[in-house]
């Protein structure tokens, strides 16, 4: 008699999910902390994190609290501490309640430290200094924001990057996320009914990138947009012809410009950002071709 598992069925019952608490303590903002969670969270599968955050941790008091709020939820404790006593009082807490711990950056800040031969900074939020790049991404926040949707086309020369593209190919939130790593970036639409404004092919200081889309998905993104606005959904804007249409001259235009050009059909806006970064970093050390 064979011991073999049967194979899994499509009607086979799905597994469970499991719930668990993870507390993240910051002496900053917490932002670091909190991606890093997320990012190695998303690893595994059939697990939901319940999160507690707690941002601005500097005194003895406020840890206390945090610690009377990881009795009252046992779960995993990450941590970005840097005060030397803040970080004790925390680990000895977490032995006492048997709550497992962990300096989320440790393990990067001990190799670093061993190779740079460098003392460590107990600066706090160091890393949120206001120091010429703060003030640079906030310049570029700044641009992104009066430069979105063909707004200030005389100054687009200031850009480090301008988009392209037709509608809701996540040009505003790609433009705003290059904004916060410190590239002016800038977006222009493409209307059915106009023609690209000439300006856009005598550019020599910004790179011009091209956003395409699959036409099905292009359809459906438009139809979820629609019923969300509350707007009758059978117009010219999501009729799949014209939609084809509209992404095919879309592509002939970046390719008759030399545009480099980026899919983003199935990438999230961090990865239309990577991609982007990648292109300006290409460009200016000479290595970026005229085709992705």
């Amino acid at each position: 008699m064979s011991t073999d598992l049967p194979p899994r069925t499509a009607n086979a019952p799905r597994r469970i999910s499991t719930y668990f608490h993870v507390h993240l303590v910051s002496d900053s903002t917490g932002e670091t902390l909190n991606a890093m969670a997320k990012a190695v969270v998303a690893r595994f599968e059939g697990v939901i994190p319940i999160e507690h955050i707690y941002a601005l941790v500097r005194s003895p008091k406020q840890l206390e609290r945090v610690l009377e709020e990881i009795e009252a939820a046992p779960g995993i404790v990450l941590h970005t501490l840097v005060d030397p006593e803040l970080r004790a009082m925390l680990e000895k807490g977490c032995r006492i309640l048997g709550a497992p711990q962990l300096g989320a950056l440790d393990p990067l800040v001990t190799a670093l430290s061993g190779y740079l031969g460098a003392s460590l900074s107990s600066r706090v939020g160091a890393q949120h200094a206001l120091d010429s790049d703060y003030f640079e991404r906030m310049g570029a926040l700044d641009f992104a924001i009066h430069h979105d949707d063909g707004q200030g086309l005389a100054e687009l020369e200031r850009a480090d990057v301008v988009l392209v593209g037709v509608s809701r190919t996540s040009k505003t939130p790609t433009c705003v996320y290059l904004a916060h790593r410190g590239i002016r970036a800038a977006n222009v639409p493409l209307v059915p009914t106009q023609e690209p404004p000439e300006l856009l092919s005598r550019l020599k200081n910004p790179l011009v990138v091209g956003l395409v889309v699959s036409p099905d998905r292009l359809v459906s993104i438009r139809r979820n947009r629609l019923q969300h606005l509350g707007v009758d959904p059978n117009t010219d804007y999501v009729d799949t012809d014209l939609v084809r249409e509209e992404t095919i001259r879309a592509r002939r235009l970046f390719e008759r410009l030399g545009w480099p050009v980026i899919d983003v059909s199935r990438r999230s806006v961090e990865e239309t950002a990577a991609q982007v970064i990648n292109l300006v970093n290409e460009r200016r050390s000479g290595r970026l071709g005229a085709s992705q």
